[in-house]
C-alpha cells in the first residue's frame, strides 16, 4: 500500500508536467520532454532537477519501471516551488533560508485537506502526539548545532559512486551556476564524476564576468583541515584548460578566495617556449575581489613536446592536489603517476588573510574565446579535520 509521501509525489509530478506540456501525463516522458521539463524548473525555480531522474519518475509513476523512486525532500520541494510558483533562488538561499523545505509540506497539507486524507485526532492522542513532535525536534535541534559546538567534525570521503542530484545533495552538495547540458555529462567516465572545461573564471576581466559553470560546493565545518581530490586521466592541452579545488569565505567564490589547480599553460609573453602543463595556485586573500588576483605557486611539473607526450599522459593518469590548513598557514600538495601510488610532494606553504567557510571542485578554461571543453573525471574527494596546534 502507498504511503501519503508517496501518493502525494506522484500528484505532485503529475501536476507539474501538466502545467510544463499543457496536457495530462499519460505516456513516460522521453528525454526532450525531461530536458524541457527540467530547464523550465531551472528557468522558474532556480533549482535543477536532473533530466534522468524526471525520466525515471514518469515511469515509475506510469509502472513502466518496477524499482521503486524514492526522491528526497530537497526534490520534492523544488517540484512544489515550480507548481506553487514560488519566489525564484538558489540553492545557497535555500539552505541558509528555506532548509526546512516549506513549499513542500505547503502543498502536503493543502493536498491532504482537499483529499480528506487527514484522520481525526482526539484530544488525547494530539497530547501525545505534540510530546513526541516536540522531544522530535530538539532531537534535530540538537543534531543541527552538534558540528558547531567546538567538537570535531567526522571525516566525510566521497567516492562520487552515486551521482544523481538527490544523492549529491544528501551529501552535503549543491551545484552553483548549473549548466544542464554540460551537468547532463557527469557520468562520462564510470565510477569518476565528470565536469568539463567550460568558459568562466572565478575573477573577471575587463569584458567578462565572474562566475563558474557547474561549480560543485560544499560547506567547511572546522577551522583546521585537510582536503584532497583526486583526477583520472586529466591532460589538459588548450591555454588556461585546468581542474582543482577553491575556498572561499562566502558562497559567491567572488571576493577572498585561494584557488589550486592543475593546468595548462603556452603563453610567455612573446618567447618561445614549450608547453607545459602546471601546478597553479592563484589567490585574492587580501584584496577580496577589488583588483586583480595573485599567482603565489607556478610549479612545471611536465613540459609537452613531441617527443614525450605520450609520456606525460601516462604520468597523468592519476593525479591529486591537497590542502592543509593549519590556522593562517596553508600548505599545498601534489603528486602524479601512473597509477596511485606515487608519494605527494609539496608546492608551497604560505599564510593567507582567509577564513574559508566554503569549498568548492571545478574545470574552466578561464575566458579564452573559443570553447574548449574536456572532462575533468574526479575519481574522489575528501575532507577531514584537524587539530590546531594553537
Amino acid at each position: 500500500m502507498r504511503d501519503i509521501n508517496e501518493i502525494v509525489f506522484i500528484e505532485l509530478f503529475k501536476e507539474a508536467c501538466h502545467k510544463c506540456f499543457g496536457t495530462p501525463l499519460t505516456t513516460a516522458l522521453s528525454e526532450t520532454d525531461s530536458k524541457l521539463l527540467s530547464n523550465k524548473i531551472l528557468e522558474q525555480t532556480g533549482l535543477l532537477l536532473g533530466v534522468k531522474s524526471l525520466k525515471n519518475y514518469s515511469l515509475y509513476i506510469l509502472k513502466s519501471k518496477e524499482s521503486k523512486e524514492n526522491p528526497s525532500i530537497a526534490t520534492l520541494d523544488v517540484l512544489a516551488r515550480y507548481v506553487l510558483d514560488a519566489p525564484r533562488t538558489d540553492e545557497i538561499q535555500r539552505k541558509n533560508n528555506e532548509g526546512h523545505f516549506p513549499y513542500w509540506f505547503q502543498y502536503k497539507k493543502s493536498f491532504k485537506k482537499d483529499t480528506n486524507l487527514i484522520p481525526s485526532v482526539s484530544p488525547r492522542r494530539k497530547t501525545g502526539m505534540l510530546l513526541i513532535l516536540s522531544v522530535v525536534i530538539i532531537a534535530i535541534l540538537a543534531w543541527l548545532l552538534y558540528p558547531f559546538s567546538g567538537q570535531p567534525v567526522s571525516n566525510f570521503n566521497e567516492p562520487f559512486t552515486f551521482l544523481s542530484y538527490d544523492s549529491l545533495t544528501e551529501n552535503g552538495w549543491w551545484l552553483q551556476n548549473p549548466d544542464n547540458e554540460w551537468w547532463e555529462k557527469r557520468r562520462e567516465k564510470k565510477g569518476s564524476l565528470s565536469l568539463y572545461t567550460l568558459k568562466g573564471d572565478n575573477w573577471p576581466d575587463a569584458k567578462n564576468v565572474s562566475g563558474i559553470r557547474n561549480l560543485l560546493v560544499r560547506k567547511i565545518l572546522g577551522d583546521c583541515f585537510s582536503t584532497e581530490i583526486h583526477l583520472n586521466d586529466f591532460v589538459p592541452d588548450k591555454n588556461w584548460q585546468q581542474a582543482g579545488i577553491l575556498l572561499s569565505e562566502d558562497s559567491t567564490f567572488s571576493h577572498k578566495v585561494v584557488r589550486i589547480s592543475i593546468s595548462y599553460n603556452d603563453f610567455f609573453g612573446g618567447y618561445s617556449k614549450p608547453p607545459e602543463i602546471i601546478v597553479q595556485g592563484v589567490s585574492s586573500s587580501e584584496s577580496g575581489s577589488t583588483s586583480q588576483p595573485e599567482e603565489f605557486a607556478h610549479l612545471t611539473i611536465f613540459t609537452v613536446e613531441e617527443p614525450n607526450e605520450a609520456l606525460v599522459r601516462n604520468n597523468l593518469t592519476t593525479a591529486a592536489l591537497k590542502i592543509e590548513r593549519q590556522d593562517g598557514l596553508y600548505r599545498f600538495l601534489y603528486r602524479t603517476g601512473p597509477s596511485e601510488g606515487f608519494a605527494f610532494k609539496e608546492v608551497i606553504s604560505k599564510n593567507f588573510n582567509i577564513d574559508p567557510r566554503y569549498i568548492g571542485i571545478f574545470a574552466i578554461q578561464g575566458f579564452s574565446e573559443n570553447e574548449n571543453a574536456i572532462p575533468a573525471a574526479f575519481d574522489s574527494f575528501s575532507f577531514s579535520t584537524i587539530d590546531c596546534k594553537h
